[in-house]
C-alpha cells in the first residue's frame, strides 16, 4: 500500500474543492454548508482519493474513493482531523455518518448517541459522554407528578416565550426547560440564558438545563446526507426527538410544549413531526397558540427586526421588562450593533 499524506485544502483552492465535491457526490454526499476546515489525500496523479472536514467540534463530509477503499485512508483522515481538533482544544468530538458506517467508526473509538433509522447516526468519542450528561440533569428530590419539557433558544426572550413557559409551568407540577447552548445565534448563549431566567424568575417549578452538544440547532445540523431542505428538516427533527426521548425517560417527562408556528417553515414542519413521533415514545406534544400583539403573533424575528431598524420603542409590546431593560443597557450595545449589521434577521 502506498504511503499517503493528508493536506489541508483552503477555500480559495477552486480546483481542489471542485474535485472534493465530485468525490463526495460519488459517495452519495454533498458538501455541508458549515465547514471550517477541510483536508484531502492525493494519489500519485494528484487526484483526490479521500477527504474529511470539521465544523467546530464535529467531523463531517468524510469520504474515500471507491477505488481506494480498504486501504485505511479513512482511518488516516479521521486521525488527522482528531489531531486538528485536539490542537484547537477540543477533546469531546462528535460526528454524523451513515448508519451503514457506524461499525467502522465504533472501531475508531466513537460511540452511538442516537440514530435516525436508515439515515444517519450521531456519535461521540466518549463512551460515557451522553450518559454523564443524563446523570448531570437536575431533577426533583421527590416524586413530581406531571413533568413537562420545553426546548428554547430565545433569540431573544419575548413575551411569546414567556407566555408559553407560563402555560407549561401552570399546567404541570414540574417544567424542565432546556436552553439551546450553541453559540450560533445573533444573541450569545450567556445573554439568552440570562434573559430566560430573568423573565421566568416568578415561576418556582422550573428546572433549567443547558442542551450542551446533544440538542443541536438547525444552523449546525449536518445537511450532507439529505436530498433537499425538507429532508434536512425531517432528519434534524427525528434525531432531536430520538435524543429528547432518552432525556425524557430519565426525567419522567410525559409532555413536550411547543409554540404554534405560523411563520417559520422549518419550525412548522418540525412541529408536525413532533406531533406524530413523540406519542410513540409516550410523550404528548402540546402545541400552544402564539401570544399576539395587535393581532400579530409575537416572534423573536420581529424583535430582531425592530432592533435592526432602530425601533427599540416597539419592544415594549414584544418583550418582558427584563428583556427591555437589557436592550436599553450599555451591556447590549455590541449585540445591538451586531444585529444592525446582520444581512438577515428573519428566520424562515
Amino acid at each position: 500500500m502506498s504511503e499517503y499524506t493528508v493536506s489541508k485544502v483552503y477555500p480559495n483552492e477552486a480546483a481542489a474543492n471542485r474535485r472534493i465535491d465530485e468525490l463526495l457526490r460519488a459517495q452519495g454526499i454533498r458538501r455541508d454548508g458549515n465547514l471550517d476546515y477541510t483536508c484531502a489525500i492525493y494519489d500519485e496523479d494528484y487526484e483526490i482519493i479521500a477527504t474529511g472536514s470539521c465544523y467546530a467540534n464535529t467531523l463531517r463530509c468524510l469520504a474515500v474513493s471507491s477505488s481506494h477503499q480498504g486501504e485505511g485512508l479513512m482511518n488516516t483522515i479521521v486521525t488527522h482531523l482528531m489531531e486538528i481538533q485536539y490542537a484547537r482544544g477540543n477533546s469531546h468530538i462528535f460526528l454524523y455518518t451513515k448508519c451503514s458506517s457506524a461499525k467502522f467508526f465504533q472501531d475508531l473509538g466513537f460511540h452511538k448517541i442516537a440514530c435516525v433509522e436508515n439515515q444517519l447516526i450521531f456519535m461521540e468519542n466518549r463512551s460515557t459522554g451522553f450518559s454523564s450528561y443524563l446523570d448531570s440533569l437536575t431533577r426533583p428530590d421527590h416524586p413530581a407528578g406531571t413533568c413537562a419539557g420545553m426546548v428554547i433558544n430565545a433569540n431573544p426572550f419575548t413575551l411569546g416565550h414567556q407566555y408559553l413557559v407560563e402555560r407549561a409551568a401552570a399546567e404541570n407540577d414540574v417544567l424542565h426547560l432546556f436552553i439551546v447552548s450553541e453559540d450560533v445565534s445573533l444573541i450569545p448563549y450567556s445573554v439568552r440564558k440570562q434573559l430566560i431566567m430573568a423573565g421566568t424568575a416568578h415561576l418556582s417549578n422550573i428546572y433549567f438545563h443547558d442542551c450542551g452538544p446533544y440538542m443541536i440547532s438547525n444552523a449546525t445540523f449536518p445537511s450532507y446526507f439529505q436530498k433537499d431542505e425538507q429532508d434536512i428538516i425531517t432528519g434534524h427533527a427525528r434525531l432531536d426527538l430520538a435524543i429528547f426521548s432518552k432525556i425524557a425517560g430519565v426525567l419522567s417527562i410525559t409532555r413536550r410544549y411547543v409554540g404554534e408556528e405560523p411563520y417559520s417553515q422549518v419550525t412548522g414542519i418540525y412541529n408536525q413531526i413532533m406531533k406524530t413521533e413523540l406519542p410513540k415514545a409516550g410523550i404528548s406534544c402540546v402545541v400552544i397558540p402564539r401570544k399576539e400583539s395587535k393581532g400579530v403573533p409575537i416572534s423573536a424575528s420581529t424583535v430582531r427586526k425592530a432592533i435592526k431598524d432602530d425601533r427599540l420603542d416597539l419592544l415594549t409590546a414584544l418583550v418582558p421588562q427584563t428583556t427591555l431593560d437589557f436592550f436599553k443597557s450599555e451591556e447590549a450595545r455590541d449585540i445591538i450593533r451586531k444585529i444592525r449589521l446582520a444581512d438577515n434577521v428573519i428566520h424562515y
